[in-house]
């Protein structure tokens, strides 16, 4: 019985955990989003910040994934890039270089060593492209 009731509890944290965590990375992913949007309309984070009436440290903070906007500036933020509400929840396309980095080490794991070998040699020959 005891065994039993330890283990809902862990359960129970590593669900409040997963729970915080998901919300991390939406934060990121929204933050991440706002800055693509900002940068292809070519303003300037400042710039931004001032249209919202905000702090820039704000701005930088929900850029960052570490707050999120409420829903009014929500709306102020999709006015200002011109786009709609919905376009700033699109993730799909792009990902963080964190994320990007998780993949691939995630794919380089499931390869044969001949294809890592391969794959290095090609970031190799990139990295010289510079």
């Amino acid at each position: 019985m005891f065994y039993i009731v330890v283990c809902f509890i862990y359960k129970k944290k590593a669900i409040l955990f997963l729970g915080v965590q998901m919300e991390t990375n939406f934060n990121k992913k929204l933050g991440y989003r706002i800055r693509e949007l900002r940068e292809a309309c070519g303003l300037k984070q400042g710039v931004l910040a001032d249209k919202l009436n905000m702090e820039r440290s704000n701005l930088t903070r929900i850029e960052n994934g570490k707050q999120r906007p409420n829903d009014d500036n929500l709306e102020k933020i999709a006015q200002i890039l011109n786009v709609e509400i919905k376009d700033l929840f699109d993730f799909g396309h792009k990902k963080p270089k964190d994320e990007l980095i998780d993949l691939i080490n995630i794919m380089l794991n499931e390869m044969s060593k001949k294809e890592v070998e391969y794959c290095y040699k090609t970031l190799q020959n990139l990295k010289q492209l510079k």
